[in-house]
């Protein structure tokens, strides 16, 4: 069996991105640590928080629920303040993950590959999926950490299929479904979304861990804007969105396959 440390930027970006694979991993025996860079602090206040409870501390009490759900074994959070979205003034903050000295950081990461013994290490395409400073930021630092442990893991980059999510758009505008934004529009940084499909190594099929992924999504309902869309899909569409997960192996060569890339 495999260990296998995911980072992530915030606490719910687990839920969206990896979370079939980590329950998948857990249920089949492995086991599964998720760091987290920031603190999210920037995310949206919670309605049912607790008088005196930040929005960090909030944060946490729901990373440990979605942790439960997943079956993970163990969250590290790394500390750094959310940077916000590009062109914040958080982006500039002394704490922020943004401005992170990056050899401090993926030491700090590297340690806990050390513990772990981890074969696995799991971060973000080059633009972390859609652009965000801290996602951007996760990518590097996935890649600065890997040599520094005593045991090189194995690197994955977590990240959306592009064109499968392109056909799903125009399937539903197709049925008459009025969409508000295409994974083709610019993001974040003024990129799409994502990676197009060729060039991306797994195509990963979650569908039997969905009930564990929108357990961890309601987990983060704090933060609204996002999870009560993913929620309020009806089930069928759930499952075509939420279904597989994308992972770019860095040196391995195209084209996709669907498959398991941690092992038995």
């Amino acid at each position: 069996m495999s260990t296998i440390v995911y980072c992530h930027a915030h606490p719910d970006d687990e839920a969206s991105q990896t979370s079939g694979a980590m329950a998948r991993a857990s249920a089949e025996g492995h086991r599964v640590a998720v760091v987290f860079a920031t603190n999210g602090d920037h995310g949206e206040v919670a309605q049912d928080a607790i008088d005196g409870e930040t929005v960090a501390d909030h944060r946490r009490r729901e990373a440990e629920e979605s942790a439960r759900v997943l079956g993970l074994a163990r969250i590290v959070w790394l500390g750094y303040s959310d940077s916000g979205m590009t062109g914040w003034e958080q982006n500039d903050a002394e704490t922020s993950f943004h401005r992170a000295d990056l050899d401090e950081a993926a030491r700090s990461l590297a340690d806990v590959l050390d513990e772990e013994d981890a074969d696995f290490l799991v971060g973000y395409d080059w633009h972390g999926g859609y652009g965000h400073p801290d996602h951007v930021q996760v990518h590097h630092l996935v890649h600065r950490a890997a040599p520094l442990a005593r045991r090189t893991p194995r690197l994955l980059e977590s990240t959306m299929n592009r064109t499968a999510m392109s056909r799903l758009f125009e399937g539903a505008r197709t049925a008459g479904m009025e969409m508000e934004w295409s994974p083709d529009d610019p993001m974040d940084d003024g990129n799409p979304l994502g990676t197009p499909e060729e060039e991306i190594t797994w195509d990963v099929d979650v569908s039997a861990y969905l009930p564990q992924k929108r357990g961890s999504l309601e987990a983060h309902k704090s933060q609204a804007s996002d999870i009560d869309q993913f929620l309020s899909m009806p089930p069928e569409v759930f499952a075509r969105f939420f279904g597989s997960e994308y992972y770019i192996e860095p040196g391995v060569a195209g084209p996709i396959r669907r498959g398991w890339p941690f092992g038995a």
